[in-house]
């Protein structure tokens, strides 16, 4: 008990309130411009942390981490370009319920559930630490490689459209992953002689591209539109109540995986939000309504980024292992400021943990607040002419690519992945899954070359352990079961015709 109260006064002081408050709005801003991630923002800030006491420092990270990941979910309502590479699991509903004229609800919905998820994922730091921990501490690269490669397969359960484009889009998408020296070998793959190609192609303008710029192409071609919104919004949290109510079995799931995912080191909120996206449609009693702008996927995943958030915190507060970029950021912070991550961080240091677990609810609570504020301010986008918005889009667009690697060519992926995007829209060919295989496809082939090489080039390895085989079988699942759903609808088909 002393070490709480002592944690609430920590907590008190001026500079740790008024830290708290100017990275909010700080995180809010850059998670809402596309391009500018929740990591970047964490990252700007690092320089800031030398001039501040320790737990001031710490509150900069995590309440513009939180912040960054919910604002995320702005421009992808109202545009239809995710802020965040998480953002982008469900971006195509979010914007289908703003294009129906609902967008309060997908913005009250990313709002309301990204505070509970971070919340809940805040009290299993607090209550569940060690054992979550311990959990993410026994998965080895072959656990990872089926949880990676189950993430892949998301990209069939998640497409509204047929499954082999969806497969075809994710192997494009790992085809990209494959660019540049980051592989086992260290060799130069498909850069045809281009330096800037080296580093590989990053997600961050791909996804920019994909999203943004081919919905300006896509403005561009079709008939003129005087506004992209339809009417101006109501109450954002209006119905989230109901939506708790309707849906509290999917948020609890997505809480839990959510945070699950977190505590696996770098899976991180991207992974979370794709899988329980995917989950929320496979177990779905109207799964064909997904993609129309339908909230329950949106609740799911929404719920699942926060969460993940506050679970990558468990490894690297118990262990110094960053669950995601992040930590791994804020664990550099923590030994500059002599709160070294380890088991005795919780007994020597108890005071600073209770002030870390407070800062997380305090940024998540204050997230409502300042988020209703943030989207009444980026909404007026929903009044402005498609004219004056589509250029301000492709300035914001350059200018967030250009300032991921202060480079330029950034901006030519994100020209290049805007002509491929539109291109594979026309045809029916999903883009999601396309930058899901980006972003797995680097975790896919680390894990299963290690895999390889500790096990001497033997499969049995990959089934042996129980983790890696529940995973395993969850995979070949996802796999197969396209192909098993169009067996029985050959032979349901072949059956109706017997019979007549």
């Amino acid at each position: 008990m002393d070490a709480i109260l002592e944690g609430l006064k920590l907590v008190a002081a001026t500079d740790v309130l008024i830290a708290l408050l100017v990275s909010a709005v700080y995180g809010l801003i850059i998670g809402a411009i596309p391009g500018l991630t929740a990591t970047m923002a964490t990252a700007l800030l690092v320089p800031i942390t030398f001039y501040l006491s320790p737990l001031a420092a710490i509150t900069t990270i995590v309440t513009a981490s939180a912040m960054a990941i919910f604002s995320g979910d702005i421009p992808g309502c109202l545009l239809r370009i995710p802020g965040t590479p998480a953002s982008a699991a469900y971006t195509d509903e979010a914007y289908a319920l703003t294009k129906k004229g609902q967008a309060e609800l997908a913005l009250g919905a990313s709002l309301w559930f990204s505070a509970l998820g971070g919340i809940f994922g805040t009290i299993a730091l607090m209550i569940i630490a060690p054992v979550l921990a311990d959990f993410a501490l026994s998965f080895s690269t072959f656990e990872y490689f089926w949880l990676s490669f189950l993430g892949l397969m998301c990209a069939t359960l998640v497409a509204r459209s047929s499954p082999v484009k969806a497969v075809a889009s994710a192997l494009i998408g790992l085809l990209i992953a494959c660019i540049g020296m980051e592989n086992p070998g260290g060799t130069p793959r498909f850069t045809f002689g281009v330096t800037d190609l080296l580093g590989g192609v990053d997600v961050i303008p791909a996804l920019v591209g994909v999203f943004a710029v081919s919905e300006v192409m896509r403005a561009m071609a079709g008939p003129p539109a005087a506004k992209i919104g339809h009417k101006s919004l109501g109450s954002i949290l209006a119905g989230q109540l109901e939506l708790t109510k309707k849906y509290w079995r999917q948020m609890t799931r997505g809480n839990v995986v959510g945070t699950l995912v977190g505590v696996l080191p770098g899976a991180g909120a991207d992974m979370a939000a794709w899988v329980c996206y995917a989950i929320s449609k496979r177990f779905s009693k109207t799964p064909e309504k997904f993609g129309t702008g339908y909230p329950e996927g949106l609740v799911e995943s929404g719920a699942a980024n926060n969460a993940a958030l506050a679970g990558a915190w468990v490894p690297a507060l118990i262990f110094g292992i960053p669950g995601d970029t992040i930590t791994a950021i804020a664990i550099g912070v923590l030994y500059m400021k002599g709160l070294n991550p380890g088991p005795t961080l919780f007994t020597e240091k108890a005071s600073s943990m209770y002030a870390i677990y407070v800062i997380f609810m305090l940024a998540n609570i204050l997230m409502i607040p300042l988020g209703i504020i943030m989207i009444r301010i980026t909404t007026k986008v929903l009044n402005a002419p498609q004219s004056a918005v589509m250029p301000l889009i492709l300035l914001c667009c350059a200018v967030g690519a250009f300032a991921v690697g202060n480079n330029l060519f950034a901006v030519v992926i994100v020209a290049a992945f805007g002509i491929i995007g539109y291109v594979m829209e026309a045809n029916g060919f999903p883009v999601a899954a396309m930058v899901l295989g980006i972003i797995m496809g680097s975790m896919v082939e680390q894990s299963l070359v290690t895999s390889l090489i500790k096990s001497d080039g033997g499969i049995m390895p990959f089934f042996d352990r129980p983790i890696s085989a529940v995973l395993a079988v969850m995979a070949i699942t996802a796999l197969l079961w396209p192909l098993f759903f169009w067996l029985i609808k050959r032979v349901r088909q072949a059956t109706a015709r017997a019979t007549a």
